[in-house]
């Protein structure tokens, strides 16, 4: 399996780096924590400029997709710059609709979703939906089927202060009784696992300067062989993450992108854990931008899929061998 990419997907990557590097996006971030999403919503209507959400809608509803590589990289560029917002769910929802055999919905929602002018949130089971205030498409998933929710109850804080999350309110418009699980789950995992692996590229590189600057006995603590093993761990598990991701977008199987999810998380919390510890104090403050970085490791963690699913869902894979 070829995993090189091509020019126009690196040129695609580094046009994302540099718009969110210039967003000055740790500020968004703030802002979204204390629910004001005026910054946010203005940053998302120009990453869907980018093409990004339209990377999950079909032609045939004013998109470009699906392109699950292209999206994987997008979402490793919005992880490593800790973009705020409903992301993985906008996608998922978009699978979703696309995939139900009442093309109404789709026509009427999707457009708006690749043209980034609403975003969109799931919540299943009657549980809470990301960033529930923010979406204009709410999506339900019960044993009654998907529904198009009227609205959502209060907020509430997570471990992550900017994914806020809220209950749905019951009804709305049934949208299917039998909705294709499957697609929108597959996809919602792997745009996880790439923005799960950006998170632990931007730690790790905020982490690399640091301890080159901070010094101790007269000497960078960069030096110490302890902290250069340290990272050179990180290092390892995320390059060896990025490979099953890219392998799992080409190739979209259950087991293969259960692999990379569970991969590319365990490496980027792990990686959070060594960035918090080689900073010290200062890595506990909220006013410091690495705790951006950390508390959404430790939320995509078990995002869409714990580490235990998804061992489970590679090791069912591996029995059928």
């Amino acid at each position: 399996m070829r995993f090189l990419l091509d020019a126009e997907q690196r040129e695609f990557a580094a046009s994302l780096d540099a718009m969110l590097t210039a967003a000055d996006t740790p500020s968004v971030v703030r802002d979204w924590s204390c629910g004001d999403h005026a910054s946010g919503q203005a940053l998302w209507r120009r990453i869907a400029e980018a093409g990004v959400f339209a990377l999950a809608v079909p032609e045939a509803y004013e998109g470009l997709g699906p392109r699950p590589v292209e999206l994987a990289l997008a979402f490793m560029e919005l992880g490593r710059h800790a973009v705020p917002g409903p992301l993985v769910e906008t996608v998922a929802a978009a699978t979703l609709l696309a995939s139900l055999d009442d093309t109404g919905p789709a026509k009427r929602l999707l457009p708006a979703l690749a043209a980034g002018e609403t975003m969109a949130t799931v919540a299943r089971d009657h549980g809470y939906a990301l960033d529930g205030e923010a979406a204009g498409i709410r999506l339900s998933l019960t044993a009654e089927g998907l529904r198009l929710a009227p609205g959502h109850g209060t907020e509430r804080p997570s471990l992550d202060p900017a994914r806020r999350l809220s209950p749905l309110d019951p009804g709305g418009e049934l949208l299917a009784t039998d909705p294709p699980l499957a697609p929108a789950l597959l996809l919602a995992r792997l745009t996880t696992a790439a923005q799960a692996l950006g998170v632990g590229l931007a730690l790790l590189d905020r982490t690399v300067t640091h301890v080159k600057r901070r010094t101790q006995f007269g000497v960078p603590i960069g030096s110490f062989q302890a902290v250069g093993h340290q990272l050179a761990d990180a290092r390892i598990a995320l390059e060896f993450a990025r490979p099953l991701v890219l392998g799992a977008a080409l190739t979209m199987t259950e087991e293969d992108v259960a692999a990379a999810k569970v991969t590319a998380c365990e490496a980027a919390y792990a990686t959070a854990r060594t960035a918090l510890q080689l900073h010290g104090a200062i890595g506990y403050t909220a006013e410091y931008d690495l705790s951006l970085w950390l508390t959404k490791a430790r939320a995509l963690r078990t995002a869409w899929g714990s580490p235990d699913e998804c061992r489970d869902t590679v090791l069912s894979g591996v029995r059928r061998w």
